[in-house]
């Protein structure tokens, strides 16, 4: 997917991207690929790859999910900025928080921001089961999303705590989705939130499955998740 087919292909779902976010985009894979060349961002650092499998394949949650109604995003392991800085791109009113655990993706990710001109952006070094502990951040976003972290049933622990009352927690799956879900049904109950819709389609061009799953926050987390750093994942809820 070149920079034409990836404008063409986001007008074709209502997103129509100004001159300023056009070039907002291609900063973004120029400073990607040179700071990849230092640290280890990513495998993809081919236009064609960049711009189908990191910058489409983040946005296609706003596809399905109004971004245009919610305020606060936090983005849990966001490594090079997926999925969040991509839906900030496209919608600039967002008020966006990144947690990650490597603070030279943080380092990363400032530099970024300031050289794309993004306002309300917030990165945060820390381990996710700690922050997740932290009340200055502890059910205070309107939505939390992720990618490619962990299986669902260890994501939902790291992400559903920092989602409001009322408020989303926004999974994007690939193809192995469908059975994470099953796996994580006594957690999501646990930790409280419910399936509102779930979302399956294909990425374009290389038609690789993806599933969106958007959960309602409906009741407050019990306090003592997220567990201690490691934890989730060795001993996930079931």
């Amino acid at each position: 997917m070149n920079e034409q087919q990836f404008i063409e292909a986001l007008k074709e779902k209502g997103i129509e991207l100004s001159d300023m976010q056009i070039a907002q985009f291609k900063k973004y894979f120029e400073l990607l690929v040179e700071w990849n060349e230092k640290m280890n961002l990513t495998a993809i650092t081919d236009l064609e790859g960049v711009y189908l499998k990191h910058f489409f394949d983040s946005i296609s949650p706003s596809f399905y999910f109004d971004f245009s109604k919610v305020v606060t995003v936090c983005d849990v392991g966001a490594g090079a900025g997926f999925p969040s800085i991509p839906i900030k791109i496209c919608f600039p009113h967002l008020q966006v928080t990144i947690v990650d655990s490597l603070n030279k993706r943080i380092t990363f990710l400032n530099h970024l921001s300031d050289e794309l001109q993004l306002e309300n952006m917030h990165f945060v070094h820390a381990r996710a089961e700690e922050f997740g502990q932290n009340l200055k951040y502890r059910e205070q976003f309107d939505v939390v999303t992720a990618r490619a972290v962990a299986r669902l049933s260890v994501l939902a622990e790291l992400c559903v705590p920092l989602a409001k009352q009322d408020g989303y927690f926004v999974a994007l799956k690939a193809a192995a989705g469908a059975e994470e879900l099953k796996d994580a049904k006594k957690a999501l109950t646990t930790l409280g939130v419910k399936l509102r819709e779930e979302f399956s389609f294909k990425l374009p061009v290389e038609e690789s499955d993806r599933i969106l799953y958007i959960f309602d926050k409906i009741k407050g987390t019990p306090k003592k998740y997220p567990r201690k750093p490691g934890v989730p994942n060795k001993t996930p809820i079931q």
